[in-house]
C-alpha cells in the first residue's frame, strides 16, 4: 500500500498556458489519495518572454490562471503549490513579481512569497544574459505557512544561493523548505545538488525542490526533481523524466537532528536575523 504524502512535478513548461496546466493535472492524476502536497517549478503556469509575463499576470485571488489552478486543488482534494507565476506585485501595481502560491484543497489561496533574489548573472550559456530584475520587481517578505504535512517555508530558484533566507525560515519554525526552480543546465549540473545539500543540512529542514527540465526556448533547464532530509541525504530524486515524484515526507524524522546539533541556538548571529525577520516577515495571512 502506497503512503506517499508529497509529489513534486518536474515539468517541462512552455508558452502555452493550456499546455501547461494540463501538464500539471497528467501528473496528479495517478497521485495515491495519500498524497496531501503537491510541488510544482518555477515557471509552472507559463515559460516564456517578457511581453507573456505581463499579457498573464494576475492580480492575487482572481484571474484564469488562478481559477484553473484552485479548480484542479479542489478536484483532487490536494495542497497544490504554483512554483512560480507572474502576479500583479503588492507594493507597486505598474510592476509584476514571480510569485509561489499555495491553495489547499477548498481551492482557496493559503499563502503568497514573492521572490526575493532576482537572476541577474552571466554565465555565457546559449541564453546569454538573464536579468530577472529588468522584468520582475523583488520581494521583500519571507513566508512561511502551515501545511498537511510541516510548517512549509517558501523559496524560489536563485534564492538557493542565499543562506540567510533559509536561515530567516528556520527561525520562523519552518519544517520544510520549498525551492521551485528552472536552474540552468550549465549551474545545475555543478551547483543545485551540493546547494540543496548544504541548504537542508544547515537548518536542518527538509528540501523539496521540484524543477523544470528540458528546452524551453533559448532556455535549457537542468531538472533532477528532489527531495533532501534534514541529514543532508537525497530521499528520492527524478533526473530527466517530465514526471510525478512521489515521496513520503517524515517531519519527526527532523526532531533527533535538532537535538544532536542545537544549529539555532548555537547561532552567535541570531540577533541580526531576528532583526530581519521582524521586518519583512509575512506569515502568509492575504
Amino acid at each position: 500500500m502506497r503512503n506517499d504524502n508529497v509529489a513534486l512535478l518536474q515539468l517541462c513548461s512552455g508558452a502555452n498556458v493550456k499546455h501547461n496546466l494540463a501538464q500539471i493535472e497528467q501528473q496528479i492524476k495517478p497521485l495515491s489519495d495519500t498524497v496531501k502536497l503537491v510541488l510544482t517549478p518555477e515557471n509552472a503556469l507559463l515559460f516564456a518572454d517578457v511581453e507573456s509575463y505581463r499579457e498573464h499576470a494576475e492580480v492575487q485571488g482572481t484571474g484564469p490562471l488562478q481559477q484553473a489552478v484552485s479548480e484542479m486543488a479542489q478536484r483532487y482534494g490536494i495542497w497544490l503549490l504554483i512554483g512560480s507565476m507572474p502576479l500583479i506585485s503588492r507594493e507597486d501595481p505598474s510592476r509584476i513579481t514571480n510569485s509561489s502560491l499555495l491553495f489547499d484543497d477548498q481551492g482557496e489561496i493559503r499563502a503568497r512569497y514573492d521572490k526575493i533574489h532576482m537572476f541577474d548573472v552571466d554565465i555565457n550559456d546559449e541564453h546569454g544574459p538573464y536579468n530577472e530584475s529588468a522584468i520582475y520587481q523583488r520581494g521583500e517578505h519571507i513566508t512561511v505557512v502551515d501545511t498537511p504535512v510541516g510548517r512549509l517555508g517558501m523559496t524560489i530558484c536563485y534564492d538557493l544561493r542565499f543562506p540567510g533566507i533559509f536561515q530567516a525560515l528556520r527561525e520562523q519554525g519552518a519544517e520544510l523548505i520549498s525551492v521551485p526552480a528552472a536552474f540552468t543546465r550549465l549551474t545545475g549540473k555543478s551547483h543545485w545538488e551540493p546547494l540543496l545539500k548544504a541548504r537542508a543540512i544547515e537548518n536542518q529542514c527538509i528540501i523539496l525542490a521540484p524543477a523544470q527540465v528540458g528546452v524551453h526556448g533559448t532556455c535549457r533547464t537542468w531538472g533532477h526533481t528532489m527531495a533532501v532530509s534534514g541529514w543532508g541525504e537525497i530521499i528520492k530524486k527524478n533526473p530527466l523524466t517530465v514526471s510525478a515524484l512521489p515521496l513520503n515526507i517524515r517531519r519527526d524524522s527532523l526532531i533527533l537532528i535538532r537535538e544532536q546539533i542545537k544549529v539555532v541556538k548555537h547561532n552567535r548571529f541570531r540577533p541580526q536575523l531576528t532583526s530581519l525577520i521582524k521586518k519583512n516577515t509575512n506569515q502568509g495571512k492575504e
